[in-house]
């Protein structure tokens, strides 16, 4: 009897030194991209701890997912902010994505020294084919999740179309699908949204944060504090390389480009790196073509957001550019510069809007919004996958352009069957076997290195 009694009961608020702890775990354990990290913190922070119920769980993240960056940091900033406030935020984002950050400087240091010799790139030719394969689950995951309606399937392949044929920028078809899905939702009716609702509310665990929670009251006064606050600090490493080094060189250039990709990353890595790949390559020439497959290779193996290949773009940017300064320093500098101005943005998001957005639990218009963005996020995914499949199945890949029509085109006789091989053994460790990210990871670097080795 005390037992059930037990089990009804909401439990104790956890102190900030223990969800300190949990914050660290889940950072050093979130790999597998954000699904997987996603399911980490679910079953963390929902099913085992029940610090938070379901509902408000996926509220939190329906709002993430409609934010630019990485959603999975965000939604840990988020529930960090409701358990204690501004300090709880900063901690649970920053412990997030602390460990792959160091994790990536450490490799992208590595990439850098050992580049040329043959074992290494014997290695990546293994590695980009398993990161094909990684990118079409990818595909196949969020189609499942997001493509139920007619509506979201047409969305997909318009966002395809408009990017794969016609090179459209994706934050233009981002924001075209928020706002079809904003208008489309006015056309629903609301019966279905309010019986889901309700059928979530009941199945909610009593939790430390559940509908009973007290709201934040959003004010224009908090409103201006937090956008001073984290714009002076977005803004900090301007002022300091300006003061140093002026504006016209690499750093600044690193901060500017990855700033612009803060505000515009909505779907996460997967939906930006087509485009950071062929700014990097073809604009600023800071990578080769093929290294950001390398890049997101490394990114793969790391804990934490795969958003972190952009700071193995800046590492790569000043490395390669390095001012006077010796060429590892200047790459760590780089790299934290990017990673600096892509996050910071996400903790300006959660504090500014999180109080707006807990009292638009029931809103049918963010949610038809959500809804029509995670479509599109679908045919940015797709894009991203015929990218990448054309770069690693084939050596050579021009653009084919005509009026409007701006597409990739692979030479047919530069196909690489010895890629096509891994890119089969990366599907059937991921499809049929049921391994991890790493081991499918692990497995075809080391086919890659023998495939070489003939």
């Amino acid at each position: 009897m005390n037992e059930a009694v037990h089990v009804q009961a909401p439990p104790v608020h956890p102190t900030f030194a223990e969800a300190t702890r949990v914050w660290a775990k889940i950072g050093l354990l979130s790999f597998g991209g954000p699904a997987g990290q996603i399911a980490l913190m679910h079953r963390e922070l929902v099913e085992e701890r029940r610090w938070i119920s379901e509902s408000r769980f996926l509220h939190a993240l329906n709002f993430c997912m409609l934010l630019p960056g990485p959603e999975a940091q965000q939604l840990a900033t988020y529930v960090g902010w409701l358990l204690h406030g501004s300090r709880g935020g900063i901690v649970a984002g920053t412990l997030f994505v602390l460990p792959g950050f160091f994790v990536i400087l450490g490799l992208s240091s590595a990439y850098a020294l050992f580049q040329e010799t043959d074992w290494l790139t014997a290695l990546f030719f293994g590695l980009k084919a398993a990161v094909l394969a990684i990118v079409i689950e990818a595909v196949i995951r969020v189609g499942r999740r997001s493509l139920k309606t007619r509506f979201a399937v047409i969305v997909a392949g318009l966002a395809f179309a408009a990017l794969f044929f016609f090179d459209l920028p994706f934050p233009l078809v981002v924001l075209a699908a928020g706002v079809a899905g904003y208008v489309a939702s006015h056309a629903q009716s609301a019966e279905g949204i309010t019986m889901a609702a309700a059928k979530q509310a009941l199945a909610d665990q009593p939790s430390v944060i559940d509908s009973n929670f007290p709201d934040v009251v959003p004010s224009w006064g908090r409103a201006v504090r937090v956008c001073g606050v984290w714009a002076a600090l977005w803004s900090a490493p301007f002022v300091i390389i300006g003061a140093i080094l002026g504006f016209d060189n690499v750093y600044a250039a690193i901060g500017l480009f990855f700033s612009k990709m803060a505000v515009v990353t909505f779907g996460g890595a997967y939906a930006v790196l087509a485009y950071v790949a062929q700014q990097a390559v073809e604009t600023y020439h800071w990578l080769k073509p093929g290294e950001m497959l390398d890049g997101l290779a490394l990114a793969e193996t790391t804990p934490g957001p795969l958003v972190l290949v952009l700071s193995f773009v800046g590492f790569m940017a000043a490395f390669r550019t390095p001012l006077g300064l010796d060429p590892l320093w200047a790459g760590m500098l780089g790299a934290t510069l990017a990673t600096w101005v892509t996050f910071i943005p996400c903790f300006l998001w959660i504090f500014l809007g999180a109080p707006y957005v807990e009292t638009l639990r029931n809103n049918r218009a963010l949610s038809g919004a959500l809804a029509a963005i995670s479509a599109a996020v679908t045919g940015v995914i797709l894009n991203l996958a015929l990218w990448f499949g054309l770069h690693v199945l084939f050596a050579e890949v021009s653009r084919y352009a005509f009026g409007p029509l701006s597409m990739p085109l692979p030479a047919w006789q530069t196909f690489q069957p010895a890629a096509f091989l891994l890119t089969l053994l990366a599907a059937l460790l991921l499809f049929k076997l049921k391994r991890g990210i790493v081991t499918t990871l692990v497995v075809c670097a080391g086919a890659g290195w023998l495939i070489s080795s003939f």
